[in-house]
């Protein structure tokens, strides 16, 4: 029997754990309200952090290696906060649009407590994730928005967490006919459970499954599909179950070593940059591009289409991959890169003690904090880079953090980190208008 009415109800750690496995049975997971939904996806942060370590032990006894670079994984965290900001200004459109079908235009009414509601909505959840998947890879404005997820050249549990933020808003609508019968509060479970499984599948440290290799995406199978090898290429669309793809020919097994990424790699790590660059080169594109039919073909088809070729271009375009392809790693000075990631800890600090009192703040400090932390992931994607005007974007940010802390709209998750805090954005502003003065004196130097 499912949860009884009420407010949400916080999942056990056990419970929690198995959610991130899609491994609660109907028993543990069926509720009569959305209402009574637990957030499984925010409760699970503490899984993620401790997964993520536990790959980064494997892969060093097992290859004597990280399985990531941390400008990579600073990047795929920062999209990942940033994807999920929204969320905390606006009810997801997912939830709202299937509701309001519900609500108005539903046929009949399933049982929310019945198992087989429950089975059919995991199907249905995973076939309707299949086609937009499936569609975000053959569909040049919706490869607009997934792409981000495809950036990282690295795979590893931190690329799960790389989203995108436009994403949730062209992908809501291939839910809708499970709306004329399935209730809210299970689908509303069950799309968090197949996002939550995608996951641990963002690994290079556990190899083929076995006979679960016929019926589940597991870590093999998402590899092809994030690889750009021309092998690998719009392959293995699937969330939970791989059968659809096995259905509708887009299975392929793994075979030559992957090499991850996109066939035109963005070099970057600005999460900002990431979101809409490939929005502007679809932008410039469209004007380029004559005729109006050919127009809206740069919309509607695939990304490597152009005119005269068929939808989704033409395979041999496909750049060949060697195997000597070298990441996208601009060398920094390595201080950059371990300043970068202290501040990034303490900016998750801040992302969860919003997520924890977000009810009890004013919209005005909701939105500067929110403002703040885009600021601080822009800056870190410079930083990364070594771009000349970091330097400058972190002073400003380090004296506003200073002066909205003192003010009290900051507020650190750990109430006895406050004042190392303060210590330590005050050394930082004044490191950077240090370097920022010897910038300028060198330049004159030069000059003179």
């Amino acid at each position: 029997m499912g949860a009884e009415a009420g407010g949400p109800r916080d999942p056990a750690p056990g419970q929690q754990l198995r959610a991130l496995f899609y491994a609660l049975p109907p028993a543990e997971s069926s509720f009569r309200t959305v209402e009574e939904v637990p957030d499984y996806v925010e409760k699970s942060i503490p899984f993620f952090i401790t997964f993520i370590g536990l790959e980064f032990a494997v892969s060093w006894i097992q290859k004597r290696k990280l399985p990531g670079r941390i400008n990579d994984g600073i990047s795929s965290l920062s999209l990942g906060i940033l994807s999920r900001l929204p969320d905390i200004l606006f009810r997801s459109i997912e939830l709202i649009s299937y509701i309001y079908v519900w609500n108005n235009y539903r046929l009949f009414e399933l049982p929310w407590d019945s198992p087989w509601t429950w089975y059919l909505t995991l199907l249905g959840v995973d076939f309707a994730y299949y086609c937009f998947h499936r569609m975000s890879h053959e569909v040049n404005i919706l490869w607009a928005a997934h792409q981000v997820h495809h950036s990282s050249e690295d795979y590893n549990l931190f690329t799960a967490l790389r989203q995108s933020v436009l994403q949730k808003y062209t992908s809501w609508m291939f839910n809708l006919p499970m709306a004329l019968l399935i209730p809210p509060s299970v689908f509303a479970v069950h799309l968090q459970f197949n996002l939550l499984y995608q996951f641990w599948i963002h690994t290079e440290v556990i190899n083929k499954l076995g006979p679960l290799e016929w019926i589940l995406n597991t870590p093999s199978h998402h590899r092809v599909h994030h690889g750009r090898n021309p092998y690998c290429i719009d392959k293995n669309y699937g969330g939970t179950l791989i059968i659809w793809d096995r259905m509708f020919g887009t299975f392929e097994a793994e075979d030559a070593k992957v090499v991850y990424g996109l066939t035109h790699p963005v070099n970057s790590f600005d999460p900002i940059m990431l979101q809409l660059r490939p929005l502007a080169h679809i932008w410039n594109t469209f004007w380029a591009t004559p005729g109006f039919c050919n127009k809206l073909s740069v919309i509607f088809k695939g990304p490597g289409w152009g005119p005269g070729k068929p939808r989704l271009g033409l395979p041999e375009e496909i750049p060949v991959v060697t195997g000597k392809e070298v990441p996208f790693n601009p060398r920094v000075p390595a201080y950059l890169n371990y300043y970068a990631l202290v501040h990034f800890a303490v900016i998750v600090d801040l992302y969860i003690e919003l997520l924890a009192s977000m009810t009890m703040l004013s919209q005005g400090t909701v939105l500067m904090r929110i403002g703040f932390i885009i600021l601080s992931l822009a800056s870190f994607g410079l930083l990364m880079e070594n771009k000349s005007k970091a330097g400058i974007l972190e002073i400003i940010r380090c004296l506003v953090f200073i002066g909205v802390y003192k003010l009290g709209y900051f507020r650190s998750h750990f109430s006895f980190l406050g004042y190392a805090y303060e210590v330590l954005f005050s050394l930082c502003a004044a490191f950077w208008a240090i370097q920022m003065m010897k910038r300028i004196t060198s330049f004159k130097d030069k000059h003179h």
